[in-house]
Formats: C-alpha cells, sequence, structure tokens
C-alpha cells in the first residue's frame, strides 16, 4: 500500500501533553517545523478517509483515533461522520475482534500474558509475542504496519471467524444479533470485562436506549439478575452510574452495559460456545441459562430500563470546539459538506 504520513503544526491557544511528545517522539518544535496548519491537515486526512469503498481500521481506533478524528471534522466544518458510511464506506477495529479470537479460536497465535497471568491485548505485546516486526511502537507509520500485521495474521489462522467479524461493520449486521423482541445471548468482548476471562462473557440484550436508537441495553449473564429485578430504577441508576470504587462496602454494580450498533462491536452467536469456551471465559452455563430464564420471566424490564437510562447525566460543553454531541445530527442545511469548508466561514480560517 501506499504509506502517508502527515504531522500539524500545534496550535497557538493550546499545550501539547508532555506524555503524548515523550510516547510518540514529536516535539512541538518538530510539529512546528514540519506540520502544516489544522485545517489543511484534516483536509488531505479527510480526502484519504472519504475515498469511496474504502475501511478504516484501527487498533483500539473507535474509542480513540476515531473520536480524535471526528472532532477535528467538526471544529473545520467538515461533515464528522459522513466518512464512515458514505459512498459504501465503513470503519473497522481489530482491538476487539482479537480479544474475542484469544477467547473463541485461540489456536495458532501467541497470546502475551502480564505478570498475573491475564492476557494483554496491547499491539507492542502481540507483536513480540508473534516476532511481528515493530520497531517503533506508537510511532504512527509503525503502528500502521503492526496493525495490517495482526490483521494478517487472525485472517491465516482463524479465516472464517476474521469473515464473520468484518460483516459487523455494518450495523444492521449487530442490529439483527442484539434484536430486544427475541432477547437472544451473544458473546461480546469487551474492556469492561476482565481480563482474566479474555475480556468476554455472555450478554442479553434487553432494551433499546431511551435516547440512543443505535444503543442496546445488554446485561452480563455471568452475574445473578436478582438486583436487577428486584431494585427500583432509581437505586439501579445509583449502583450504575456511580463509580465502584464509590459504592458502599458489599454493593456491587450492576453488569448492564450498552452496546451501540453503529461502532462495529463484536457480538458472537451462541453457536461458537462450547463446553471448552465457556471454561475458557470462566462462564458457569447453567447459571447463566438460569440467570437468562430469570429475566425473560421478569415484568416491566424495558420500561424500568428506560427510567434508569433517562437518568444518566452528560457533561454539559459550553466550548463550541468540543460541542460535537450536544447538538442534532447534520443534515443538508447544516452549512457542512464532505469537500470542504462551509461558504459563510471561509473568511475566518487563514492558515
Amino acid at each position: 500500500f501506499r504509506p502517508l504520513v502527515r504531522v500539524q503544526k500545534t496550535t497557538a491557544d493550546m499545550l501539547p501533553q508532555p506524555e503524548a511528545c515523550l510516547i510518540t517522539g514529536i516535539t512541538p518544535q518538530q510539529a512546528l517545523e514540519h506540520g502544516v496548519c489544522e485545517a489543511e491537515f484534516i483536509r488531505q486526512i479527510h480526502a484519504e478517509f472519504a475515498q469511496p469503498g474504502t475501511c478504516a481500521v484501527g487498533y483500539n481506533s473507535i474509542r480513540f483515533d476515531d473520536e480524535v478524528s471526528r472532532y477535528t471534522l467538526y471544529r473545520n466544518f467538515y461533515d464528522p461522520y459522513a466518512r464512515e458510511w458514505q459512498n459504501g464506506n465503513s470503519r473497522w477495529d481489530l482491538i476487539d475482534m482479537v480479544r474475542v479470537c484469544c477467547a473463541l479460536r485461540p489456536e495458532g497465535i501467541n497470546w502475551p500474558q502480564h505478570d498475573d497471568g491475564s492476557t494483554s491485548f496491547k499491539l507492542e505485546h502481540l507483536t513480540a509475542a508473534n516476532n511481528i516486526s515493530h520497531e517503533s511502537a506508537h510511532d504512527a507509520l509503525s503502528d500502521v504496519y503492526a496493525t495490517i500485521a495482526i490483521a494478517k495474521l487472525v485472517k491465516a489462522k482463524q479465516p472464517k471467524l476474521f469473515d464473520y467479524l468484518f460483516k459487523l461493520r455494518n450495523k444492521r449486521e449487530v442490529a439483527a444479533l442484539l434484536n430486544v423482541a427475541e432477547k437472544k445471548p451473544v458473546l461480546h468482548p469487551s474492556a469492561m470485562f476482565p481480563a482474566s476471562r479474555f475480556c468476554t462473557t455472555l450478554v442479553m440484550p434487553l432494551a433499546i436506549h431511551p435516547t440512543n436508537k443505535n444503543a442496546v441495553i445488554c446485561y452480563d449473564l455471568s452475574v445473578d439478575p436478582a438486583p436487577l429485578i428486584e431494585l427500583s430504577a432509581e437505586q439501579i441508576a445509583e449502583r450504575l452510574f456511580t463509580p465502584s470504587a464509590q459504592l458502599p462496602e458489599g454493593v456491587e454494580r450492576i453488569p448492564l452495559k450498552t452496546v451501540q450498533t453503529n461502532r462495529c462491536p463484536v457480538v458472537a452467536t451462541t453457536k461458537l460456545l462450547d463446553d471448552k469456551v465457556a471454561e475458557r471465559i470462566q462462564l458457569d452455563l447453567p447459571a447463566a441459562r438460569q440467570h437468562y430464564q430469570q429475566l425473560l420471566q421478569a415484568k416491566g424490564l424495558s420500561t424500568k430500563l428506560a427510567d434508569v437510562f433517562a437518568q444518566q447525566d452528560f457533561p454539559v460543553r459550553t466550548d463550541p470546539d468540543l460541542m460535537l454531541y450536544s447538538g442534532g445530527f447534520f443534515g443538508q442545511n447544516s452549512g457542512l459538506n464532505n469537500s470542504g469548508i462551509s461558504f459563510f466561514v471561509v473568511l475566518l480560517l487563514p492558515c
């Protein structure tokens, strides 16, 4: 492929994070000397991302890189979402694919471990364990080559799993598996689950989020659902939105999780779950089946969950640069387009 490296100048009103400079090896002086202004930088990046029929792939990119890209596009008056879905485009994140591969089909790949015996899913640890060249971890281009190599490794060793998960770039494929009417359990990896269980568990889709139609509220079936069934919406909200460290002694967090269908989550059919996999992810299958039946028989759960998640507070953004998610979605009359800056602000953005 054709490598592309672009550097952005630092802005006068924002100090760079010192740790980021140390990790990447890019100093403010280097950025000023070799970089371009943000408007030109994102124009070049957007031109690459918006190539029709392409998929933007990264490692832990949905939670970090894509958010940085969205905010930068937004600040510079581009539609922040269009490049992710228009013209046959898509995005994908390898980290959850790697997690579920380790949990379900680990054969053929060396899995590095932390000192406590849990698996490490850090890119630099995976490349080292599998003799993949990764000379400068956290250097952008080196990380790109490492990400491609890990994708090729999984595809070579577990091709059927790779192809199955690649289809989940389409949110309709995900939504079909997270059907809240059928409530069929699925296997789901997430950083919210312990690394000792390969970050993977069996979840049950319960309801659509009351304010986000792309989010499905799921429950971890490894845990007894009695508190969810018996407690009030206010009590559940307190246990859900209060950090675990701040909960009273002996009070456990309610293991509810929203899975967003438009963020390329990994959800795998239970056809991939057998006794061997259950043992590997420390899942008590008989108990999980019992928990599933308890939730199926629970009355008024959807209404209760709607009340719970309606209580979720988000910080109010007052900085215009950070108000991407504070308003409605962008449309044809938003003043934004996919080829450049909106006409009524172009004179305000000199480089």
